[in-house]
């Protein structure tokens, strides 16, 4: 697991920003909620992959006890593939990005079908999950994904986000998420890429501007709050 360290400094311009209270988000509302699991296929989970990620087998528990708490409640599960698309995308696949050999086994790796395009055995994928593929980092790029669309049909206005790389497509669909009006939880210790310094840089970034940060017990704590205020209604 990463060890989480977001500088005081980072801390202060978020409270003079947002206030003094813990957290943007400190009740959930899980019917207008998705959880977005972030690419946690074989090509980044397998050892050996094309683009393995340690760190992000150690996450999957909480990804799944988030998945288990939000379902559980009425939430929506969402779960997105990355998916090779070198015809439209040749800025990525042709312009120097990666090596020629690596953009082949990356095309190779995660397209359509491949075994590396599939979702970790480990998830806890159930009937009525919405998976979809994304041909971009982010999963709200417009002709790319229709995630959005999907889950404007449901109602929904707020993502929990988790997965891998933190500091890839999990921070560009936050950062796209604000921008297409959801709030956004960004988890601190659900979400992985390959260093600590690359993930830290990822929370100061999510904390100052883009989303709230949370950890695996403070999101769980979120929902049940959120279920607690429906009751009472």
């Amino acid at each position: 697991m990463h060890k989480i360290d977001i500088p005081e400094e980072i801390l202060a311009r978020s409270r003079a920003l947002r206030g003094e209270k813990p957290f943007l988000f400190a009740e959930i509302d899980p019917t207008r909620t998705a959880h977005v699991v972030i690419d946690l296929q074989d090509g980044f989970m397998v050892e050996g992959a094309p683009v393995e990620v340690p760190v992000a087998r150690d996450i999957v528990g909480n990804v799944n006890r988030i998945t288990r708490a939000l379902r559980a409640a009425g939430g929506t599960i969402v779960y997105t593939r990355f998916t090779s698309d070198p015809a439209s995308w040749s800025a990525w696949y042709a312009r120097g990005y990666m090596t020629p050999e690596r953009a082949e086994e990356h095309r190779e790796a995660f397209a359509p079908g491949a075994p590396y395009h599939k979702l970790w055995d480990a998830l806890d994928v159930a009937e009525g999950d919405i998976i979809v593929d994304k041909t971009r980092f982010s999963a709200f790029t417009p002709g790319t994904c229709d995630m959005h669309e999907q889950l404007q049909a449901r109602g929904i206005d707020t993502l929990i986000i988790t997965g891998t790389l933190s500091n890839c497509c999990c921070e560009s669909t936050a950062r796209d998420g604000i921008q297409f009006n959801y709030g956004v939880v960004f988890v601190a210790d659900a979400n992985a890429t390959h260093t600590d310094a690359e993930h830290n840089a990822v929370l100061s970034n999510m904390i100052t501007l883009f989303a709230d940060v949370q950890d695996t017990e403070q999101v769980l704590a979120a929902i049940e709050a959120g279920v607690r205020r429906a009751s009472a209604a």
